[in-house]
Parts: structure tokens; sequence; C-alpha cells
């Protein structure tokens, strides 16, 4: 039989479309894909148009010319981003279309290229998108993210040279965690979304001073500020359509104040960044600035990371997961944010999204740091959880309860 059958990628397709970006009547849809995605990127497209979509387009990548480019490219084409594909982009966006990102990422695509050229490479092109990416961090879209395998992929995460059977193990994986596998999987996503808002609404009503983070591996404070906003499962765009921007996701998220930051920390999993990665790292935060980093692997590229600019030493989010979700549970290490993030609470150096306190969506930029928003040209986050970690609420008045006791939810549920 061939794995993935029609109807598990029919399944997978009407997952992402109706509950990732929920496509109305009428909508535009934009498609970010690997070639490597085609077979279902024609499912999604498929669904997409039965779903009433309009004018949906399919904008292809391919890994195997992205390494080209770097390597043979001068510095200066790396970092000119032609108008065309920001107009491209932007006035998808602008006239209210959605955005369906699929990652398929090769871990070591960019490994041996000099880290300078890939920092110049991706601060130009973050810079350049700030106006898209606007509509994306402040939910004025609907958006979603999801991956499907490729054979470099599955191979890494499986640690073997047999690459067809590292992809069925690894569609086997995703089709589990993102409930593909159940017998209604939207119905499942529902379910599934109604528990973190249980956890989000919690947190919301505590309005938290700060946080304590306690483990083998961090061992850090966080400031909140004031008037936060969890959030977690599900997000609501501007026209009112409920979406799910990240699938899978297990966490709720807000933004710290990112003045507020003390401590050190260490990461649990390894960071995919665009193709490079980073493990083995350690942080010393002082005042909310990164003042020192260490790396056991990659730690040019991170240095390089953190210099984007001015808010990329800083943190805009925090976010928590308990040690036993779906993808902590099956043991393995995906070398890919979307999924690794989902397995262990995590922190993101660079920009906070501005609807993490209440009415930021209307605020500048400048109103938002004021209140302790932090703003940046990137956001990446690196995971931080592990079964020993206890995460304490702190109250304005000194109270201090658990929120994450040895990796678990210890709020009452």
């Amino acid at each position: 039989m061939t794995f993935p059958t029609t109807e598990q990628l029919s399944k997978y397709a009407k997952l992402a479309v109706r509950m990732g970006v929920n496509i109305q009547e009428g909508q535009a849809l934009l498609i970010n894909a690997p070639i490597e995605a085609r077979d279902y990127v024609h499912h999604v497209v498929e669904e997409a148009y039965a779903a009433g979509a309009e004018n949906v387009q399919v904008s292809w990548s391919d890994e195997v010319l992205t390494r080209k480019k770097y390597d043979h490219e001068p510095l200066s084409v790396l970092e000119n981003v032609p108008d065309w594909q920001i107009d491209r982009v932007l006035s998808h966006a602008q006239d209210g279309g959605a955005v369906l990102n699929i990652l398929a990422p090769n871990p070591d695509l960019l490994e041996g290229v000099d880290a300078e050229r890939v920092a110049k490479a991706n601060k130009a092109r973050s810079e350049a998108m700030q106006d898209y990416k606007k509509y994306i961090i402040n939910d004025k879209i609907q958006w979603s993210i999801v991956s499907v395998p490729t054979e470099k992929w599955a191979k890494k995460v499986f640690n073997t040279d047999n690459g067809d059977q590292a992809v069925q193990d690894l569609w086997e994986q995703i089709f589990s965690i993102v409930r593909v596998d159940q017998p209604d999987p939207i119905e499942a996503w529902k379910n599934h979304n109604e528990t973190l808002f249980e956890i989000r609404d919690y947190l919301n009503n505590k309005q938290y001073d700060h946080l304590e983070y306690h483990s083998e591996y961090v061992d850090l404070t966080v400031k909140l500020p004031e008037n936060h906003v969890w959030a977690g499962g599900g997000a609501v765009a501007e026209t009112g359509a409920s979406f799910n921007p990240n699938m899978p996701t297990e966490e709720v998220f807000t933004a710290p104040d990112y003045r507020g930051v003390n401590g050190t920390v260490k990461n649990t999993k390894p960071l995919n960044y665009n193709g490079n990665l980073i493990d083995d790292f350690e942080l010393t935060f002082k005042d909310g600035q990164v003042v020192d980093v260490k790396a056991g692997k990659g730690e040019e590229t991170f240095k390089h990371l953190l210099e984007s600019d001015e808010g990329a030493k800083y943190l805009g989010e925090v976010a928590l997961v308990p040690h036993s979700s779906p993808i902590s549970q099956s043991d393995l290490v995906f070398f890919n944010t979307l999924y690794d993030e989902n397995a262990s609470c995590h922190l993101a150096i660079g920009s906070a999204y501005p609807t993490n306190v209440q009415d930021g969506e209307k605020m500048s930029d400048a109103e938002l740091k004021d209140i302790g928003v932090n703003s940046s040209i990137i956001h990446e986050d690196f995971m931080v959880g592990s079964a020993d970690l206890t995460v304490y609420g702190v109250t304005s008045t000194g109270d201090k309860e658990p929120i994450i006791e040895k990796g678990e939810w210890a709020i009452p549920r």
C-alpha cells in the first residue's frame, strides 16, 4: 500500500485549510511550499477550492537552488530583496488573503556556509518584509504553518540512511501529532483548543507580576508587562475568522517585559536556524539583555543572530508546554522549531507579538516599547523545557504559585 494514502493526504489537507487558515468564501490563499511537498499541495489546493477559495497561488522553493545561491551569489545579491517579492506578499495581505506555510526543513542545508553571509541575507530579508510581517504578528489575516516530511529531514530525525523508511516513519509521527489519525481531526482540534483556552484564561485572570524558572538548565526570572495577554490554541483574525497559526501546537504563551529578564538558560533541544544547527548553548541575561553567549555548535551563527538589531538581544516570548505533550512523548528531536517548540517550554529572542498585551495591535512600536514589549526584525524560539522544570507565577503581592511543576501543569483544571 502506498504511504501516505490519498485519504490521509486529503484529511491532512482538509485540516490545514478548514482548521489551520480556515479559508473563507471568496478569499485568496497563498501557499508557500517546497517542491518536495507537491503531492500534498495538490490536495491542499483542491480542498481550498472546495472551501470556496478564489485566487489560490503557490510559491515554490527548492533547497538545492537555495544552497547554490548561498554558495555562489555575491553578498550584494543576497542582501538585495527585489521589490516584486515584497509587493507580491504585501499586496496579498493588504487584500485580506490567507497564508499557509508548508515547512519541510533540511536541518543541514547551510552547513559550511559562512555564517556572516547567512546572517546578512536573513537580516536584509527580515527588514524588507517588516510591513508584511505586521499582518502576521498582529493577526490581521489568517495564517498557519504545517509540515510534511522530506527525505533529508526524515533521515536526520531518525539518524538512518534508509530514506524511504524514514519518510514513512515521519509521516506516521506527523499524522499522530496533528491528530490526522483520529476519526475526526477537526473535532479533535476543537477539543484540544478548548483545553488550551482553559489554561490561557486561568493565567490571564491571574495577571502574575513575574515568572521564575528553575531546573538543571534554567535559573531565570522574567518580568511580565502590565495587562499582558496569554494566548494559545486558535486565534481570531481582524475579520472575525478563527484560525490555528501552528499545527501542531501545545503551548500557551505571552510577551515578557523585555527589560526585566535576569539569569541563565541552557537549551534542551537543538535550534535549527535557517539550515544551521545551534546546540549546547547557554545565555546569560542581565536587565533583559543577553550579555553572554556560549555554544558548543553554531556559536558564530548565534552571535550573528543576536546582532541582527537592537531588539535581538532581548526576549519577545515566554511559552509554557507540558513535558508530557505528544511531541515530547515521541522521544524524537525533530530539528524543526514548529515541532520541537511544542515538545518543550520555550523562550524566543527578538520581537514580541503585540497581541500579547491588551490592545497591543493598536499601538505603535514606540508605545509598545514604553510598556516593555520588544520589537525586532527577528523572532527565534529556543527550547528550555525538561522533566525537572518548575515555573512559578509570582503575584504583585509576592505570593508564589507553581504553574509548571516537574515539567507538568500544576494549575487547577
